[in-house]
């Protein structure tokens, strides 16, 4: 061929360009496609955005950590409820690597469906391979293959898994070089099985507080009670990043945000735009994982959760989810027969999908927690019809748990902050049961001043009976229980005088409302007569009790149990007024009584047993007192525990009879022992409290330190005129101990002149002829 007039030869087709391409025949299939040459490092997949004032948390340097050695990482699950920030751990974590050139090939995958999977894992695998396979089945399995023959540094992230089953055969290969990190709200055995689990918990109450200042800009007038705002929320990384950009759209302040957080649903409270390109509200952020365990157990879970929904997210008892008014509501609810064992698998459910955790420690017992958050957006999705059904539930099945004598003060406890939260969550939907209060309610307050929260118990009756007052009206029979409570425990917490007074006010009320002839206009009689008898009148309350006694024999008969208990406080204040043969006589007849009707291990069988130990020992007979008393500690401890208040008041009189028999010193012993055990069970201030330091005291100086225990007394005085005040029996009572012991290490005048003043205290208060004045006039003429 000639030259050109530039003497280029001419065009000519390169067939070696073409090698390897082939024209079909029409017959012959296309399954792949060779794509362009890759680019390393490569990613493949949108990495979330960081969050906005994003927190270093301790799950980063768990991340970090792992694989620094040199060790092969195989796979790495955060697991947390949802909101808590596992996708911007992870999220962090591949910025990370890829920012410091750690990874050449970094693959973000929505592991929300095994589809989604796919269609990530055929993409990353068109991209390393060169070939774009038809079938994602395919590709995936090439991109898992090339990852298992690769030397190149990887990084698999599987973004919120939904369910495990979708990743089966798909998981990424453990290699030298490759490292694979799922997100998830799942706790499955088998997911966890040989991969390394994370658990994201929730931020600090620090990183909580510091998170919110950095959103609001350190605006001291926004951050009014952020740290109040960031508890109400639970500390969730998510809702506090919601309520956050709230604030700023709205121009609100935390304690603004707060009050409307107390009145509105949480769906009201959603900001126009989430922040962080989040996708969901708070108020829906669970909706997917409860629908997920309500699959896995036939609609049991969402009941389970609505009930759990109303009790305390600090702990449920495990127990509440197995007794007969769970079940019978559950197989009422759904249709279906209902048992223990499908209530637990349920539990198990929540757990498995992070709605919930389940812990055993030595606080709580074995226990269910769920985020209050989780708690608040169940309740406002639970249709209106079930809410009342569901609260009795919940109560019925507390008061099941309920023992009849509680030896375990933590577990009493842990079901009062149950009943006191579901009050909190239920509002008047207990208040109307047969137009009474649930007694569940009435149950915790009592259990409360049971385990020596005396004080808690008389603020609890006290917005019980306002609450009653508001709902039923002052003169129902509930309001006035709630009444007759409050005076008892208020009693109990050191104010007799006072208990007496209001027991008066309720017994004018009783009569009116409910007759004569009444349980409660009973009751109240004898708590009357108790509280008179506490504030000095011994010999007053005997008389009134012997008054009560008939009319109780009348009413029930002699073996009612309060007719028994009445011939208790009847011997009892028999005793308190001088007669102490004839209250162990009283109380010995009664002892056989109570084993016949009750039976020995009764509370009140028990504690008649100490009241005769103790009369005997009144009456003469130390070493007696001592014996039995001895033997009824060994009985308490059986049925009561050893944290009970009566276990802990008959160690103290066994401490006593003791060193009434001769033993001052093994008796201080003992009652120092006693005062460690009350200090941790009842408090500093807890009226038995005082009462054991008021004993050592005592004992102290009988053993031989007359001067320690003026200066012990003169100690517990304080405390006494701030609990119990001036004019308290016992605070006269450690007044006279004071101005005895003062004496006996050498101050004759002093004690002279205290007793002196004591005297004519105890004259106003107790009255010329109460024992403790002629016993005070003995010891100032002495």
């Amino acid at each position: 061929m000639s030259a050109d007039g530039d003497g280029r030869a001419g065009d000519q087709v390169d067939a070696s360009h073409a090698r390897g391409l082939q024209v079909g025949d029409g017959n012959t299939q296309h399954n792949h496609f060779y794509g362009r040459q890759v680019s390393w490092p490569h990613r493949v997949g949108v990495v979330p955005v960081l969050a906005d004032r994003r927190q270093h948390r301790p799950a980063d340097e768990a991340l970090a950590a792992a694989g620094s050695g040199g060790t092969v990482v195989v796979c790495q699950v955060l697991a947390g409820l949802g909101g808590v920030g596992k996708t911007q751990l992870a999220a962090n974590l591949a910025e990370q690597l890829w920012r410091d050139r750690q990874v050449d090939l970094l693959v973000w995958v929505t592991a929300t469906s095994r589809s989604s999977v796919l269609t990530s894992y055929a993409q990353a695998a068109g991209d390393v391979t060169g070939v774009e396979d038809s079938d994602p089945d395919q590709g995936a399995g090439r991109l898992l293959a090339w990852l298992a023959g690769t030397d190149k540094r990887w990084l698999i992230v599987l973004d919120d898994l939904a369910d495990p089953a979708d990743l089966r055969g798909l998981w990424p290969p453990a290699t030298a070089t490759g490292r694979t990190v799922v997100t998830t709200r799942r706790r499955d055995a088998a997911l966890l099985q040989g991969r390394t689990l994370i658990a994201v918990s929730l931020f600090t109450p620090d990183e909580a507080t510091a998170y919110l200042a950095g959103k609001l800009d350190g605006d001291t007038a926004r951050l009014d009670e952020a740290d109040r705002l960031a508890a109400d929320l639970g500390y969730l990384p998510l809702a506090l990043a919601q309520a956050a950009t709230y604030i700023l759209d709205r121009n609100l302040t935390c304690v603004a945000y707060r009050k409307r957080l107390a009145r509105r649903r949480l769906a009201a409270l959603s900001p126009h735009l989430l922040p962080d390109d989040q996708a969901t509200p708070v108020a829906d952020t669970w909706a997917l994982s409860v629908d997920l365990a309500d699959q896995a157990t036939d609609g049991l879970a969402q009941v389970l959760l609505q009930i759990a929904a109303l009790l305390d997210p600090n702990g449920i008892p495990l127990d509440l989810f197995v007794t007969r008014a769970v079940t019978a509501y559950c197989q009422w609810r759904l249709g279906v027969p209902v048992d223990a064992d499908d209530t637990h698998d349920a539990v198990r459910a929540l757990h498995r999908l992070s709605l919930a955790s389940t812990a055993r420690d030595a606080a709580t017992s074995a226990a269910l927690r769920v985020h209050a958050l989780v708690q608040r957006a169940t309740r406002e999705a639970t249709p209106d019809e079930h809410r009342r059904p569901l609260a009795v539930t919940a109560a019925d099945a507390l008061l099941e748990l309920w023992p009849h004598t509680e030896h375990d003060a933590t577990h009493a406890l842990h079901l009062c902050a149950n009943t006191i939260h579901l009050h909190t969550t239920t509002g008047t939907l207990l208040w109307n049961r047969d137009d009474r209060v649930h007694y569940v309610l009435f149950q915790a307050g009592n259990s409360l001043g049971g385990t020596g929260l005396v004080t808690a118990a008389a603020d609890y009756f006290h917005n019980l009976h306002t609450a009653a007052s508001q709902h039923l009206g002052p003169d129902h029979p509930d309001t006035l229980a709630a009444r007759g409570n409050l005076a008892s425990w208020r009693g109990e917490a050191g104010d007799a005088a006072g208990a007496a007074t209001a027991s008066e006010q309720l017994l004018t009320d009783c009569l009116r409302n409910l007759g004569p002839d009444h349980p409660d206009t009973l009751a109240t009689r004898s708590n009357l007569a108790y509280w008179r008898g506490e504030a000095g009148e011994a010999a007053g309350a005997a008389t009134a009790y012997e008054q009560l006694l008939t009319d109780y024999l009348r009413v029930f008969g002699p073996d009612d149990p309060h007719t028994l208990a009445t011939r208790g406080n009847l011997a009892y204040w028999r005793g308190e007024a001088g007669d102490a043969a004839g209250a162990a006589t009283a109380s010995e007849q009664l002892l056989t009584d109570q084993l016949r009707v009750l039976g020995p291990d009764h509370p009140h069988t028990l504690t008649t047993r100490g009241n005769l130990a103790s009369w005997r020992g009144e009456a003469g007979d130390a070493a007696g007192a001592a014996t039995a008393s001895e033997q009824l500690l060994t009985d308490q401890l059986r049925v009561l525990g050893p944290d009970h208040p009566h276990t802990l008041t008959t160690r103290g009189n066994l401490a006593s009879w003791r060193g009434e028999a001769g033993d001052a010193a093994g008796a201080a012993t003992a009652y120092e022992q006693l005062l460690t055990d009350q200090l941790r069970v009842l408090g500093p201030d807890h009226p038995h409290t005082l009462t054991m330091r008021h004993f050592l005291a005592y004992w102290r100086g009988e053993a031989g330190d007359a001067a320690g225990a003026a200066t012990s007394f003169e100690q517990l005085l304080t405390d006494q005129l701030r609990v119990l005040g001036p004019d308290h029996p016992r605070t006269l009572a450690c007044r006279g101990s004071l101005a005895y012991w003062r004496g006996e290490a050498g101050d004759a005048a002093g004690a002279a002149t205290a007793s002196e003043q004591l005297l004519t205290d105890q004259l106003r208060v107790l009255g010329p002829d109460h024992p403790h004045t002629l016993t005070m006039r003995r010891f100032l003429a002495y």
